[in-house]
């Protein structure tokens, strides 16, 4: 291949290019906010929610929601280990405490069992993360904060559109937080959005939202706040976007499908899944390698590179970093060891993943020859 084939990127159609057009062309004066108001609705819409609010970032949107909570110092937020940081890092921004639980070893996302144990009297709420496209383990996960009375924040930033039993992600806690950035399915080059049912949440978030102002009073602002707004530009992106939903989904889904083809019978590889309970969007296929495979991860990601192959690690365990506490999380420190995302930009042919996938099952078979001699 002459060209990269990318790990993660975008499908920008005319419609795009028409929104955005129209956005910048007229988008001013009275009609400043117009795509912001029809992306906002039509988004909760979609997820099922009553309200959305457009932010700048799915980080925006964690934040937010945090904040409308009123945590306070000591406070406590469990956080699976295996996640982006900023899922931990929007928890310190309130001056909380995250906790990190260990991860399932098939879905990658919050293990129920793990989190039951990390609660304590100054856990306050529970941030599951549908990692990757496939939803984290919900129903277990709303028991144990309905015994303990906890609130539950959907950090969904890579699932826009995955299911939960039928239900889609984003509206089976307190609140959620979506991402825009421009590796996820759906892009508006940075950006975000928070749903929610709750009129609380909704009304303290977007107080918070617009600098503390006061919606009543010209310019009166009644408590510290935040800005994380999107353009109107972005949302008319966001919208059009949006409106190509079901496709995009089509074609991750697509993608990874190719790959099971190619790669679900090799020995010694797990290839990413999906739960009986779940329809993943498979924004990223990965696969693990057991340990029986004579070959490092980052040792098969330069041999791919080597061949115009993009790919990226798993996320490193969170407790490792030096600002944050530890935890007993064997299944997020093997699955970063072991974990690889393959290309699964929707730009991406048959031809590429086949390319790829012959490319894995002859370095796969070319180092267990070498470890039998």
């Amino acid at each position: 291949m002459n060209n990269m084939i990318q790990t993660a990127g975008p499908s920008i159609s005319q419609k795009e290019i028409n929104y955005t057009l129209d956005a910048v062309k007229n988008g001013w004066y009275e009609n400043w906010s117009g795509y912001i108001t029809r992306f906002e609705e039509e988004f909760a819409r979609y997820i099922g929610a009553k309200y959305a609010i457009s932010t700048s970032s799915c980080t925006g949107a964690l934040h937010l929601i945090l904040a409308s909570l009123r945590l306070k110092k000591g406070d406590e937020v469990i956080v699976p280990n295996t996640t982006w940081v900023a899922t931990a890092n929007v928890v310190k921004y309130v001056n909380a405490e995250p906790v990190f639980a260990d991860v399932d070893k098939d879905t990658y996302t919050l293990s129920p069992e793990s989190l039951e144990k990390s609660i304590t009297k100054k856990t306050r709420a529970i941030i599951p993360v549908h990692l990757y496209g496939h939803p984290a383990d919900m129903d277990p996960i709303l028991e144990i904060a309905d015994e303990y009375g906890l609130y539950i924040i959907e950090d969904a930033a890579p699932s826009i559109g995955s299911e939960y039993k039928g239900k889609k992600v984003g509206n089976l806690g307190d609140a959620a937080g979506f991402s825009f950035q421009g590796a996820k399915l759906m892009v508006t080059g940075e950006g975000g959005m928070l749903v929610t049912d709750n009129d609380e949440i909704y009304e303290t978030a977007s107080l918070i939202a617009n600098q503390g102002r006061d919606p009543n009073i010209d310019f009166w602002i009644r408590e510290i706040g935040l800005k994380y707004k999107m353009s109107n530009i972005q949302a008319a992106l966001g919208l059009a976007q949006l409106e190509r939903i079901d496709e995009l989904i089509a074609k991750k889904r697509t993608i990874y499908n190719w790959y099971k083809n190619k790669l679900s019978g090799l020995d010694g590889i797990q290839l990413s899944t999906e739960k009986e309970w779940a329809r993943s969007i498979h924004w990223m296929t990965s696969l693990v390698l057991d340990d029986s495979i004579p070959v490092e991860r980052e040792e098969l990601r330069k041999k791919l590179l080597s061949e115009n192959i993009d790919t990226r690690p798993l996320f490193p365990p969170i407790n490792k970093f030096p600002m944050f506490k530890g935890c007993n999380c064997p299944n997020s420190e093997f699955l970063y060891k072991r974990g690889i995302n393959l290309p699964s930009a929707l730009n991406l042919t048959k031809d590429d993943i086949n390319f790829v996938s012959d490319t894995i099952v002859d370095l796969l078979e070319l180092a267990s020859k070498i470890l039998t001699h």
